[in-house]
């Protein structure tokens, strides 16, 4: 069964930064787009960012400039790179691979890990 498991959350002050982490497993992870998502108390989940399997990454608005996505193939990792942290960016963040076929499509998410930016 695929897993995927986010850590690197916690607590921080505006302005701050902090790295989020998500390891994959049982699952080809280079052919995966892989991306970050979050969710607010009493919100939607939303997209933060997407990196393809080719490695062309896009940025929700609200994070550009910001925020970096990245991965490494060779570990099965993706990151997310979370600096000048805003109180707004508190939510928890989840990991999401998907991969799309003619007949079907292939999505998996990690259980999410917990970012709070306050002071």
């Amino acid at each position: 069964q695929v897993q995927l498991v986010e850590s690197g959350g916690g607590l921080v002050q505006p302005g701050g930064f902090l790295r989020l982490s998500c390891a994959a497993s049982r699952i080809t992870f280079s052919i995966y787009d892989m991306g970050w998502y979050r969710q607010a108390p009493g919100k939607q989940r939303v997209l933060v960012a997407v990196i393809t399997s080719g490695g062309s990454t896009n940025y929700a608005d609200a994070v550009k400039g910001r925020f970096t996505i990245s991965r490494d193939n060779a570990k099965n990792m993706v990151y997310l790179q979370m600096n000048s942290l805003k109180v707004e960016d508190t939510a928890v963040y989840y990991c999401n691979a998907v991969r799309s076929t003619n007949w079907r499509e292939y999505n998996y998410w990690g259980q999410g890990t917990q970012v709070t930016v306050s002071s």
